[in-house]
């Protein structure tokens, strides 16, 4: 039995996550800044799937909070999952800093504060497994979305770092790149569904790519090569494509 934490916890994902965990018998600790929703997934989950699950307020872009938030925690915790995250409007975010700047620090500032007071923690007990979830954005920026892909740029390099790092610590790092999900976050959006994973698929091909120690994972596998290919186009090209 683990104990697990979940931060973004009202997510799609998360929920399925925490279905994952509780079938396994394992505690659950969902975290995020809307407690009443949190509350509602907890009861949800406790009569659906009788699983032993605690919510925490948990707000990524308020850092001075993230130590002390940690340490009210259990210290049995040995699976973080860091899924927050903020798509943001990117033609506003060009004029506005107040949104660049939301998309920034819900992205990447506050995963990194989080998580390095984690990765702390999991070095001394030379334990733990940390999943952080990123996305295809940050693998080459678009004009459509460059400020939420340039803020998970950084994460992914972030967690690969990390993965570096603690390697000689026995603590495990995972990055997840989802392509396009359908999930609160993306609804409305006309998205392709060949190229598009259901939270629950999403939630088991993660937790199981954490069980098994795995570096980085695509949730659906033809996003690997999809990618290759955008990376590989020549910038005097790409940078006269609409993508």
């Amino acid at each position: 039995m683990q104990t697990v934490l979940i931060l973004g916890g009202t997510s799609d994902i998360a929920y399925e996550l925490a279905k994952t965990h509780i079938a396994k018998q394992d505690e659950v600790i969902l975290a995020s800044r809307n407690i009443a929703n949190l509350e509602v997934i907890q009861s949800d989950l406790k009569i659906r799937y009788e699983g032993e699950v605690q919510v925490v307020k948990f707000d990524a872009t308020d850092t001075s909070s993230h130590r002390s938030f940690f340490s009210g925690l259990p210290d049995s915790i040995s699976v973080v999952y860091c899924l927050f995250g903020y798509l943001g409007d990117n033609d506003l975010a060009k004029t506005s800093w107040a949104e660049a700047q939301q998309i920034i620090n819900s992205n990447y500032v506050g995963a990194v504060s989080i998580l390095n007071i984690i990765a702390e923690n999991f070095a001394k007990k030379r334990e733990g497994v940390i999943v952080g979830v990123s996305s295809v954005a940050g693998v080459r920026g678009r004009q459509s979305n460059y400020m939420y892909g340039s803020a998970k740029a950084g994460f992914t390099a972030y967690l690969s770092g990390l993965r570096n790092s603690l390697y000689k610590d026995g603590v495990h790092v995972l990055t997840v790149l989802p392509g396009f999900m359908d999930t609160k976050m993306t609804a409305g959006m006309n998205l392709p569904k060949l190229l598009t994973a259901s939270p629950e698929n999403a939630a088991q091909k993660i937790a199981k790519a954490a069980q098994k120690k795995r570096n980085i994972v695509y949730v659906l596998g033809k996003w690997r090569y999809i990618m290759m290919i955008i990376s590989s186009i020549p910038e005097p090209i790409f940078k006269k494509l609409k993508l």
